[in-house]
């Protein structure tokens, strides 16, 4: 059988322009906000980096192969059975019930108190995203977020044509103090900031954690503003030390819209999230998702149910947990010991990522051809910024290779930085490079994390 799989040659010939294409038709027609839709220069490059041979450090894909699937084999032919007239039925737009009241408990671990009749289950929390940016946001209104920023929510902004402020980051996560300097600079140029988008807890793609002072300073200042503060945390239970970070959502219930998701705990094939909100603004958001998808999945809600209710979960989570955490030290110590000099990353105290900085003033945008010609894939910084920053960076992902696989990942990927610093040595650095740093991170050959990721 023919390899179908296209060539690092194909891929890369796929980024270069064509004047033959057959223009579309229908270019005239299309909305306002489609004109800015676009598929990205890497996507090509991943098609190729799906090959077998290739280590990719790039998806966040969790590892459910972890789960135990004889278990909800049964747990799905007992629901087929016993309730299969109505799980493969419409459903109401805001979601199961049981289900709502079984979320409650699961945020309870985040310290949040809630009464199910505030939550919407959502198909994964990225929906619970664009509902809240539905309801929230007119074309040019302000979102702040942060620096980097969750690639997913970026892009649901753009489809709204919001206008997407970075704030600064630091090893404890958003800065307050830019934050509030931020707001002010859009509310002097005559902009109105609706929403400040933040995932506090283990963030993608930096893999930091607002400690409890630093999110308490965010929260003051998002109710000292008047803006609409989203806190979406899906890897919140993934924490390494066992313990759970109380949520922002915790200390303020008229502020703060909270965003949680199964996909990471139990299973991202599921599709079912949530969001939490003051009364009012859910009411919004159930007649949002009632025009965009009439109902959730009942199927997969009420698999979700039957699972939290019949199986032990909250161990799963802690076999997860040890998986992730075994994974994020084969990252680290493989990058200690094979990373160039001047190499700098985050130490994720959980979730999925860490985030690496290059030396040299590098451009991982530009050389990931050349990482996944030696066999290795990332994602480039510059995917978590509108503006064109973190050029310099890359996001790593330890939650889905194995160990071994992720040390010679590392391996190559360090022998792909070695041969860009060389050519940079001989030929100078590239012309349209960014140096923005905006995540603090551990230099390489220091043993000591950073306290609040400790």
């Amino acid at each position: 059988m023919d390899d179908v799989t296209p060539s690092v040659d194909d891929a890369l010939a796929r980024l270069r322009p064509t004047h033959s294409s057959r223009l579309d038709p229908w270019v005239e027609s299309y909305a306002e906000r489609a004109n800015g839709m676009s598929a990205s220069a890497i996507r090509a490059l991943f098609s190729v980096a799906s090959r077998p041979e290739v280590v990719s450090l790039a998806g966040g894909m969790p590892y459910v192969a972890a789960l135990p699937l004889d278990a909800i084999a049964d747990t799905v032919a007992r629901l087929i059975r016993e309730r299969g007239a109505t799980a493969l039925q419409y459903c109401n737009g805001q979601g199961d019930e049981t289900l709502r009241e079984q979320i409650c408990q699961v945020m309870s671990l985040s310290g949040i108190k809630a009464h199910p009749d505030d939550v919407i289950v959502t198909p994964g929390s990225q929906m619970a995203i664009d509902l809240v940016t539905r309801v929230f946001c007119d074309p040019g209104d302000v979102v702040l977020v942060e620096a980097p920023s969750y690639v997913g929510a970026l892009g649901v902004f753009a489809a709204y044509q919001c206008e997407v402020i970075h704030v600064a980051t630091d090893m404890d996560g958003l800065v307050a103090e830019a934050l509030e300097e931020a707001i002010a600079s859009v509310r002097a140029a005559g902009k109105k900031p609706k929403l400040i988008y933040t995932v506090p807890t283990f963030q993608n793609p930096g893999g930091v954690t607002q400690p409890p002072a630093r999110r308490a300073e965010v929260l003051e200042v998002a109710k000292r503003s008047g803006i609409l503060l989203v806190e979406d945390d899906p890897y919140c239970l993934l924490g390494f030390d066992g313990s759970v970070p109380r949520a922002i959502r915790a200390d303020d219930a008229d502020s703060v819209v909270y965003l949680g998701s199964f996909s990471k705990t139990i299973a991202s094939g599921l599709r079912v999230g949530w969001a939490l909100a003051p009364h009012g603004i859910r009411e919004k958001l159930v007649l949002a998702a009632e025009a965009a998808i009439l109902c959730p999945s009942n199927f997969s809600q009420l698999t979700v149910s039957e699972y939290l209710a019949t199986q032990p979960w909250l161990e799963q989570i802690k076999a997860f947990r040890e998986i992730y955490q075994e994974r994020r030290d084969a990252l680290l110590d493989a990058m200690e010991l094979d990373m160039p000099a001047g190499t700098t990353w985050t130490t994720p105290a959980g979730g999925f990522y860490s985030w690496v900085t290059l030396p040299g003033d590098l451009d991982a945008t530009a050389m990931l051809p050349r990482a996944v010609a030696g066999q290795v894939a990332y994602v480039p910084g510059t995917g978590f910024f509108v503006d064109g920053n973190g050029r310099s960076s890359m996001r790593l992902s330890y939650c889905f290779p194995e160990p071994d696989r992720i040390r010679e990942g590392v391996r190559r990927l360090a022998g792909v930085i070695e041969a860009e610093l060389e050519l940079v040595s001989i030929f100078g650095p590239h012309s349209d490079r960014s140096t923005q740093q905006t995540i603090g991170s551990r230099k390489q050959g220091s043993s000591t994390p950073s306290p609040d990721l400790a």
